[in-house]
């Protein structure tokens, strides 16, 4: 008589009857639902998010019909340019956020397991900060974490907000645009931006020091885009001192193009005082710029180190972001030590 048992391990079932009890899960939600709601929130507009996802509006329209009789609520109503998501829609997005950002990371950390390397990440950072303290963090990071891959994107604090909140991003270093909710974000105020305004070398303002905002006018600007914070401090200066803002303006959010045309013209154009400062010390052509001295100052707005609200940073975006820093708190203590001297501040 054969007395064995075969004794079954017990299960855990609890997982199992989360995930397969999911009432929106067996009404059909896929993936490319939760990114198309996540995209139509970011751009306002279901042709905009159709065209991010890479599919015709009429597909995006019947995706969005799909949710809606998926959650039994409407998730969006129209709006005077688009859509704006309801109450239910938010909440949705919400929660489709946090699990598209999981399973990045996921991809992620079996990526950087199967390559055996240090880990990567992905920051965002307006002009100032990149060279100021992006640039040494980075130094400092190679050395302490070899095979740690840097992804770095310089751009307007509108588009690196936007990207954190689409998880392209771990951190940026910027601001909070005025459009965008800033409970979504965890905000830790990090420095100044100090500004100037640049011209070519030999240019006829240089032999008057300081300049007068008066004796500006007269001359070609180059700007950054309309809503651009450096360009509305700019206007804003103006304003302030009745001055009439100048004629001839032309617009381009290219570093290179505007020194490029400050160079070889007359033209005068608002930068980062760190911008300005790293290209006059280059030898080529492009380096030949100097910052014009002003009887006024621009004060631009603080910047801060920016992550999404909720969000775990992986080990290298962790160490980067204290490497950053550790670098702010370096320059703040150049940047006062510098505000006391009897030379001309350009500090915001």
């Amino acid at each position: 008589m054969n007395n064995h048992k075969e004794y079954e391990h017990p299960q855990n079932t609890e997982g199992l009857f989360v995930f397969e009890d999911n009432p929106l899960l067996r009404a059909g939600l896929k993936m490319s639902h939760l990114r198309m709601l996540v995209m139509i929130e970011e751009h306002g507009q279901v042709s905009a998010a159709a065209a991010a996802m890479n599919m015709t509006q009429p597909a995006a329209s019947r995706m969005l019909s799909e949710m809606e009789a998926i959650a039994k609520s409407p998730l969006c109503r129209r709006a005077s340019r688009g859509v704006v998501l309801t109450k239910f829609g938010e909440a949705l997005a919400k929660r489709a956020r946090t699990i598209l950002l999981e399973l990045r990371e996921a991809s992620r950390e079996l990526n950087q397991m199967k390559s055996g390397s240090g880990g990567s990440v992905y920051i965002g950072a307006v002009t100032a900060p990149a060279i100021s303290l992006v640039v040494p963090a980075i130094r400092r990071a190679m050395d302490t974490y070899p095979g740690i891959e840097i992804n770095v994107q310089v751009e307007s604090s509108n588009i690196l907000a936007r990207e954190l909140l689409a998880a392209r991003h771990d951190f940026i270093i910027g601001r909070i645009p005025d459009d965008l909710d800033p409970s979504l974000f965890s905000i830790h105020e990090i420095g100044i931006e100090r500004a100037c305004l640049i011209v070519r070398e030999g240019h006829p303002l240089l032999s008057r020091k300081p300049v007068a905002l008066k004796d500006l006018s007269a001359y070609d600007w180059v700007f950054q885009p309309p809503g651009a914070l450096l360009r509305r401090t700019m206007e804003d200066v103006f304003l302030a001192h009745g001055v009439a803002m100048p004629r001839n303006i032309i617009n381009t959010p290219s570093v290179v193009l505007t020194l490029a045309l400050v160079c070889n013209t007359n033209a005068i154009a608002p930068i980062a005082l760190d911008m300005a400062e790293f290209v006059a010390a280059q030898q080529a052509q492009i380096g030949k710029t100097r910052v014009l001295p002003t009887e006024f100052d621009l004060n631009v707005k603080p910047y801060s180190i920016i992550t999404t609200k909720g969000r775990v940073l992986p080990p290298s975006a962790r160490l980067l972001y204290d490497l950053v820093l550790e670098e702010s708190r370096k320059l703040t203590t150049e940047v006062q030590f510098a505000s006391t001297s009897p030379a001309q501040s350009f500090v915001a």
